[in-house]
């Protein structure tokens, strides 16, 4: 559980406290930055968006609580439904919900749209709401399976981002990229994790038992993308 004492007015002599102190130091927006949020989808955009394998969607519960998780699928598979409206499958997961329960308690999202290759983003704000239109639905079907819901967003602004944190974190160089055998396997983190959550000791897993999820996890990737 977070502890949201340390984050209290006052603890932090440091601390920016208002939007005149962020901008005394910063300055202000000028250019085409403070011109660029546009309240459609222009066909930039909607190039941008078919082009796109992965987004991010920020929520934001009904308590204020954040949250962002990943959403994938072949480019395309967000749907443009008009010039200010688009629509997301919502693939087969965990079942934590958490995404669809934050909608549910508060309709704003955020998302960012990445392209492989491509160092610049496209940011889209607006509210959602979860639907199970079948219209809609079976135009989303992969293999015959269609997903429960998609998430529609109802867009209130979009905008270009530029390039600069993809530059700094060569996130898309060959070179740059990290050996996943260098930390342990996802199974085995969740499964420390959640023993040092509970117990406040150092995690001891049985390698037998991780083993076995893995193997479930990996029948799950196999079998149950869509």
């Amino acid at each position: 559980m977070s502890d949201d004492s340390r984050l209290s007015p006052g603890d932090d002599p440091w601390q920016i406290r208002d939007q005149a102190g962020l901008r005394a130091l910063f300055g202000e927006v000028d250019g085409g930055a403070a011109r660029k949020s546009i309240p459609f989808l222009d066909r930039h955009c909607r190039g941008f968006i078919g082009l796109s394998p992965f987004l991010c969607l920020g929520t934001f519960g009904a308590d204020g609580r954040a949250d962002v998780s990943p959403r994938g699928d072949q480019p395309g598979f967000v749907q443009i439904l008009d010039d200010r409206t688009l629509a997301i499958p919502d693939r087969p997961g965990n079942n934590r919900l958490d995404s669809l329960t934050n909608i549910v308690g508060n309709p704003q999202v955020g998302m960012i749209f990445l392209i492989p290759g491509f160092e610049d983003t496209l940011r889209v704000n607006g509210k959602a709401v979860l639907t199970r239109d079948p219209a809609l639905l079976g135009g989303m079907a992969v293999n015959n399976k269609e997903p429960k819901v998609a998430i529609k967003v109802a867009v209130e602004e979009a905008f270009l981002h530029c390039a600069k944190a993809f530059k700094r974190s060569r996130l898309w160089d060959p070179t740059a990229q990290v050996d996943r055998k260098t930390m342990p396997s996802l199974v085995r983190m969740i499964m420390e994790q959640i023993a040092e959550a509970e117990t406040r000791q150092p995690p001891k897993v049985d390698d037998a038992l991780v083993a076995a999820y893995e193997c479930e996890v990996e029948e799950d990737y196999r079998t149950n993308l869509y």
